[in-house]
């Protein structure tokens, strides 16, 4: 196993080095930062997009590896931070890079049945698999963000989690569980994030979108519906594809219960749908971000 560096806290490597990575590595510089790497597959991009992770690697102050094998073999835990329908073969990469007698804690949004396989591909290569949740967004809390852990590795995991600073639950069960939780949240919460956006879409369309907040706002008291539905949309456009995919998961979820998973498959589809559309949310605003929406749909 790699060295461990000063007070003994373990040494971290992301898979994947986004926004939830890059929130916790800004977290960790304030109240102790743990020697740290990073590999994102990015950096195998010619041009803006390799150049442009290197540049935040740079920013951040930690180790970024152009191979996934080397930021391996510097670490004694991977956090794997890449979007859900990447986590497989993320976790597969790992498996062939070294992961023996390491800890990969796979904090991807992704189904039980997916993160089962991922764990399969880890523990046959000699790692120990966590199947983590990340619960909340990673702003404000950045390291802190609350997350749950599920497996047999689980004291260890939390141990090490600790050691991190993180906020880590352990819920009891197998890997999955976790996961599980996550993901029946995701239904409602995403699942709501889509209805908002096809509300007010239509609403605007139909210059109706006064009238039909206020009757919301009387029939659901305090719920703030444009203050909500605002923010809906300003999640859709910043991270909708990676919301798509995370609700592609939640229907592969569902339907292995042998369930209709047709809410989960139609948040998906309007999440991915507005990321894809990679519009600046800019000023907050229902009707304003609804305009953006619509002026995108009769472009395509």
């Amino acid at each position: 196993m790699a060295r461990k560096n000063a007070g003994n806290r373990p040494r971290v490597t992301f898979l994947g080095y986004g926004e939830a990575a890059r929130a916790f590595v800004r977290g960790w510089s304030v109240g102790g930062m743990p020697d740290v790497s990073a590999y994102d597959i990015k950096t195998e991009c010619p041009g803006s997009e390799r150049d442009g992770k290197r540049a935040d690697y740079r920013a951040d102050g930690i180790l970024g590896c152009d191979e996934l094998h080397k930021a391996i073999s510097t670490c004694d835990v991977v956090l794997s931070m890449v979007t859900a329908d990447q986590s497989l073969a993320a976790a597969e990469a790992a498996a062939r890079s070294g992961i023996e007698n390491r800890l990969f804690l796979d904090c991807n949004s992704s189904a039980p049945q997916t993160k089962q396989a991922s764990c399969d591909a880890i523990e046959a290569a000699g790692g120990k698999y966590m199947d983590v949740a990340v619960m909340t967004p990673v702003h404000p809390a950045l390291h802190r963000t609350s997350v749950l852990a599920s497996g047999s590795h689980a004291d260890e995991a939390e141990r090490t989690m600790k050691q991190l600073d993180m906020n880590v639950s352990v819920v009891a069960g197998p890997v999955g569980r976790a996961s599980a939780i996550k993901l029946v949240r995701s239904i409602a919460v995403k699942g709501m994030e889509a209805i908002a956006a096809e509300m007010l879409v239509a609403g605007r369309k139909l210059g109706v979108t006064d009238e039909v907040l206020a009757s919301l706002d009387a029939t659901y008291p305090g719920f703030r519906w444009a203050e909500r539905g605002a923010y809906a949309l300003d999640r859709m456009m910043v991270h909708g594809e990676r919301r798509g995919a995370e609700m592609e998961e939640a229907a592969r979820m569902v339907a292995g219960l042998n369930l209709p998973a047709t809410m989960s498959k139609a948040a998906a589809r309007w999440q991915a749908l507005v990321g894809a559309m990679a519009l600046d949310p800019g000023e907050p605003g229902a009707d304003r971000r609804a305009d953006l929406v619509i002026a995108a749909l009769d472009r395509d």
